[in-house]
């Protein structure tokens, strides 16, 4: 029987949207426009280690412990520069406040394949739409930028909710923005436990984006495995 859906609630890195390159190149081309050269594949390994111990310290962007959200990237930035022995003040502050407005710009990311079609597709057969996304208040910018956000009815991200998933309560917070109860919502992104596990546990449905020979998970069905995007309407309809 087919899915009696009225809600479907959408990842959105790697699920949408992604990286057009790795953080590093981007950091290492803003460096250079400094005149400062340091390896891009330094400044990536650099920027999960600044990344991983900001998040660790002040989880959801800072919410909660009176950091803004640009505060708490500008802090990563300047971090990973330093980890990669850049030291001076003046041009961390200057590389770190570019980077954080280019990363708004449609410049940095790409349309996944096939994402764009889906969604209008979805919104064709008329379901109402809505982002779940742990990212910060850029992301309305970024999906307007990539030209997606008139697709949604509402975009939620952990720091306006103020919890980051896999809390159940940015879910049961995208629910009552929808109107919906969770059997008749189903929610769509790449991560197991943040996504699709995340999604279940509230009684939502779930679809996990998983690439052919990326390895599943064993508890997951294969007909709530897309290997991309667009097998979305062919499962729930069938």
């Amino acid at each position: 029987a087919m899915l009696r859906l009225r809600l479907l609630t959408w990842d959105v890195k790697d699920t949408l949207l992604r990286l057009r390159r790795p953080v590093g190149e981007s950091y290492a081309a803003e460096a250079r426009a400094h005149g400062v050269h340091v390896q891009p594949e330094a400044l990536t390994h650099s920027f999960r280690e600044a990344y991983g111990a900001q998040s660790q310290r002040f989880p959801n962007y800072g919410r909660g412990w009176g950091l803004s959200s640009q505060q708490w990237w500008v802090d990563v930035v300047k971090q990973t520069f330093r980890l990669s022995g850049v030291q001076e003040d003046r041009v961390l502050t200057l590389m770190a406040e570019n980077l954080y407005r280019d990363f708004c710009s449609a410049g940095n990311w790409e349309v996944l394949p096939g994402a764009g079609e889906t969604l209008r597709q979805c919104c064709q057969r008329g379901f109402r739409m809505g982002v779940i996304s742990n990212f910060d208040n850029r992301l309305e910018k970024i999906l307007s930028h990539c030209n997606l956000r008139h697709h949604f009815e509402f975009v939620l991200t952990s720091e306006a909710a103020g919890f980051a998933k896999p809390d159940k309560r940015i879910f049961q917070k995208a629910l009552h923005l929808g109107g919906v109860p969770p059997e008749l919502a189903a929610h769509v992104g790449d991560d197991y436990t943040r996504d699709y596990r995340a999604a279940r546990a509230v009684g939502m449905h779930g679809f996990l984006l998983q690439a052919t020979g990326q390895g599943s998970e064993p508890e997951v069905p294969p007909k709530h495995i897309l290997p991309t995007l667009s097998h979305l309407l062919t499962l729930i309809e069938k």
